[in-house]
């Protein structure tokens, strides 16, 4: 039973300008410290086809178990979208296509497309399959016939063509016309080494044009010279239909064609369909939703969905974007799914301010007395070791405080910590004492943990929990200390960046001082007193 997707899909995606082909699968899976379990591959290949890619290529059947359980698995899940490919490569020398096993699983694992690859550069051919030219070419034919023969879309992919064919463009171009004549639905130029120039390109395609007619060409490019992106914009310019790449860029040495770049480019700059209408938005959460399954932290610099692509910190730019977002943004964030976002730091100015208490549900006027102190305040604090560009929950903090709207929900009258080897147990315990004021009521409370700002919190937590036991939900995720000035040696002062969560949501605070533990007691108050504001009025929905 083949793998199919509703007709009326097929036939709707017949309109589209470029043809989306991905390899995170199989490619992209390659690259290191990325391994997908059979789970893995099942939830992403049906999120790509939400998304709208139109072809998932799962792997190679005859490779391994696991991507012949993959195709098993993908039999009864039907794809409203995108068609399965799998992949594979051409028969050996000497034996006939229909007896190589290898083949053989290409048909048995049900994928409605099949894509082989074939040896394109005579060097491969003769220091890698060690057959004659001859044979290496009857095997591209033979290999496509039969799939052919057997109902299969077969898509062929021209390994390491863009060098087989400077190396001989006659031999490169010849084994392109034994795909076509045996019938390939499509033919795939490869840059396998990735050394290929974007200026290059166009003149390549004029010649294969010339042997692989109205064939339909397709691009799978690799970015070990950092044109993986332009060389696939490039000959989708000149022709080509049919995009092979991965998402986030994954893939072995550098890296495949980052389709989360192309897409957008090409919809975007170019006006071509690759997506069905209303996706694009979706880039963004399927970029990071591969991450995640991958284990891997998005980047933040990635083009389009980054989360520093649309962020401003310098106050001019701030104050440009406000008026009009063009002067420093090249498309809506929010097209591609993502946000803008303003920084605040030494470098701000009112217009970072508005922006981000705005942000916050606060209103504040850029004129007024009030915000200038605001922003002088935060420039003192930043200059002795503050940065709120990444604890904006304490910049909430400062901005109540700075328009008399902040109220403490208790108020500290003293607290100490004791590491040490205290009633026998192990050096590096620790213990911590704090005293608060609490509605009136003294607190006086001892806790011990796993270091400092664990005995700390809990110390915090018990002597509050009874007037906030919305406080257990609360957990510290992340703790992050840095030294700011190294040459003061022990009088250095510390910055401790606390990043908390309720389920729900997720916060950073931050804490400076000369003590490390001040700073966490420091860091770990504003994460609590922002969780009480935010849970006590009704603003954390």
């Amino acid at each position: 039973m083949m793998n199919q997707t509703n007709d009326k899909v097929g036939q709707k995606r017949m309109t589209k300008d470029v043809f989306i082909y991905d390899t995170t699968l199989r490619d992209g899976e390659q690259g290191e410290n990325i391994a997908f379990s059979l789970e893995d591959k099942i939830s992403i290949a049906t999120r790509l086809d939400e998304f709208g890619i139109d072809y998932i290529e799962g792997g190679w059947p005859g490779s391994n178990p696991k991507a012949m359980r993959f195709f098993e698995k993908m039999k009864s899940i039907t794809l409203r979208h995108a068609k399965l490919v799998a992949f594979g490569s051409t028969r050996r020398k000497g034996i006939k296509a229909e007896d190589d096993k290898q083949v053989a699983q290409l048909l048995k694992c049900g994928a409605s497309v099949v894509t082989i690859f074939g040896k394109t550069w005579d060097l491969h051919v003769r220091e890698a399959l060690r057959v004659t030219p001859e044979e290496n070419l009857a095997m591209i034919y033979d290999t496509v016939a039969f799939l052919k023969s057997n109902g299969r879309e077969v898509i062929y992919d021209a390994e390491h063509f863009f060098d087989g064919f400077k190396a001989n463009p006659e031999y490169s171009l010849e084994t392109l016309r034994q795909a076509v004549s045996a019938g390939a639905d499509c033919v795939t130029l490869c840059d396998t080494n990735g050394g290929t120039m974007p200026t290059e390109i166009p003149a390549i395609l004029e010649e294969v044009r010339k042997v692989t007619g109205t064939t339909r060409l397709g691009i799978h490019t690799h970015n070990d010279a950092g044109m993986a992106v332009a060389n696939t914009i490039i000959a989708c310019r000149h022709g080509v239909s049919l995009v092979q790449g991965t998402i986030n860029g994954f893939g072995e040495r550098c890296g495949n064609a980052d389709l989360i770049q192309i897409i957008p480019n090409l919809e975007l700059k170019y006006a071509k369909n690759c997506l069905p209408e209303g996706q694009l938005k979706n880039l963004t959460a399927v970029s990071h939703f591969v991450c995640e399954v991958a284990n891997l932290a998005p980047n933040p610099n990635q083009p389009y969905v980054g989360q520093t692509v649309f962020t401003h910190k310098g106050g001019i730019h701030v104050s440009a974007v406000q008026r009009n977002s063009s002067t420093y943004e090249h498309i809506d964030p929010e097209v591609v799914g993502n946000r803008r976002r303003v920084l605040v730091s030494e470098l701000s100015g009112s217009s970072n301010i508005e922006f981000k208490a705005k942000e916050l549900g606060i209103n504040i006027d850029t004129a007024s007395e009030e915000t200038k102190k605001i922003l002088l305040h935060m420039k003192e604090l930043e200059a002795d070791g503050y940065q709120f560009e990444g604890a904006e929950a304490s910049f909430e903090i400062l901005v109540q405080k700075g328009l008399g709207i902040y109220h403490p929900f208790f108020k500290l009258k003293g607290f100490r910590v004791i590491v040490g080897n205290k009633d026998g147990a192990e050096i590096g315990d620790t213990e911590a004492v704090v005293r608060l004021d609490v509605n009136g009521d003294d607190r006086y409370t001892v806790a011990d943990g796993n270091g400092p700002v664990d005995a700390l919190d809990r110390a915090l937590r018990r002597a509050l929990v009874k007037n906030y036991p919305e406080l257990n939900e609360v957990k510290l995720t992340d703790f992050k200390v840095r030294v700011l000035d190294a040459r003061s040696a022990t009088a250095a002062k510390v910055r401790v960046i606390i990043e908390s969560t309720d389920q729900h949501a997720t916060w950073t605070t931050v804490g400076v001082s000369t003590d490390m533990v001040e700073a966490a007691y420091l860091s770990l108050v504003d994460s609590i007193d922002y969780f009480l504001y935010k849970r006590r009025n009704g603003k954390d929905k």
